[in-house]
């Protein structure tokens, strides 16, 4: 039996499949097919401060080779999530990771410190909202923003802190660089890529907020490629996602240097995708004969 075990930012997982932020709720839904026990970890939705509606409809949109959306975070506010959904998480074997957004850094420290003492096992940091102090630049293009989040978010969390790297940017190293600098324990990456989609008779972009982050199969070759620079750039583990949908996916992600992957959108056609993609590298790694899963972390040979 090839072992499936394997060390995010200190943090054992009993599998490398955990399943990303905003795609999978808080698990009651995926729970009704299969014991949430099954998977490595569960990034929850995303968390604001405060009860957020999110945007208005529409705002999902399909694409021929993945989704279109501007959800815009909607979610029940730390305080609510902690109360209500976190109990209700914690009875399954595996890891919690809390998802984060703030508007400002000290929101960042705030919710930190909330769900470091509610008990979760990691938190993900989003640096891909707009920043209100920065003329509404996002926290995730600018190092010197990325940093200060950070920070403030290892200043007051008692859990290992993960940052959550937009594609959105010229060189997605720096930005790696200066996070792992501020004392991030890993980085995950990549988010949604921006794009937009226009309905030709009416005239109209088909997503409310005219533009929105475009995940599903169509990014993975980016995915792959970020994950490979990144992992070379910094010394800090790497959870790689974006497009994941198969074994083979994810197995490309590890190679290029990630720790543990997270499938998403997949997960919108098929609850089963994660379990599949988990025992499928399992399979994988041992007709390569590996003894371990891990062993394909950062195996790639490149030209």
């Amino acid at each position: 039996m090839t072992d499936l075990t394997v060390t995010l930012a200190g943090m054992t997982l009993k599998n490398p499949v955990v399943v990303a932020s905003g795609t999978f709720g808080f698990g009651h839904e995926y729970g009704e097919f299969y014991d949430l026990s099954e998977l490595g970890g569960i990034c929850v939705k995303g968390l604001t401060p405060r009860r957020r509606e999110g945007n208005p409809a529409p705002r999902i949109a399909e694409t021929p080779m993945g989704i279109l959306n501007s959800v815009g975070l909607q979610n029940p506010g730390v305080d609510e999530f902690i109360r209500a959904e976190l109990p209700y998480l914690k009875q399954f074997d595996t890891r919690i990771i809390a998802n984060i957004s703030g508007d400002t850094p000290e929101e960042y420290g705030v919710m930190c410190e909330k769900l470091s003492a509610a008990g979760v096992d990691m938190i993900e940091v989003n640096i891909s909202c707009p920043n209100v102090k920065a003329g509404g630049l996002a926290y995730g293009t600018r190092p010197e923003l990325a940093a200060e989040v950070t920070g403030i978010a290892k200043a007051h969390s008692a859990v290992p802190v993960m940052v959550k790297l937009s594609p959105n940017v010229t060189d997605v190293t720096e930005i790696a660089r200066a996070v792992e600098g501020a004392g991030a324990d890993a980085v995950s990456l990549i988010n949604t890529l921006r794009g937009m989609r226009i309905d030709v008779n009416t005239r109209r972009p088909i997503l409310k907020q005219n533009t929105g982050g475009l995940s599903g199969p169509a990014v993975l070759p980016v995915a792959v490629r970020m994950v490979w620079e990144v992992s070379g750039a910094v010394q800090i583990p790497v959870l790689g996602m974006g497009g994941v949908a198969t074994a083979e996916d994810a197995a490309q992600l590890m190679l290029a240097g990630a720790s543990a992957v997270a499938v998403g959108t997949a997960c919108f056609a098929d609850p089963y995708a994660p379990l599949k993609v988990r025992d499928g590298l399992a399979a994988l790694a041992a007709r390569q004969g590996l003894e371990r899963v891990s062993q394909l972390t950062g195996a790639v040979r490149p030209w």
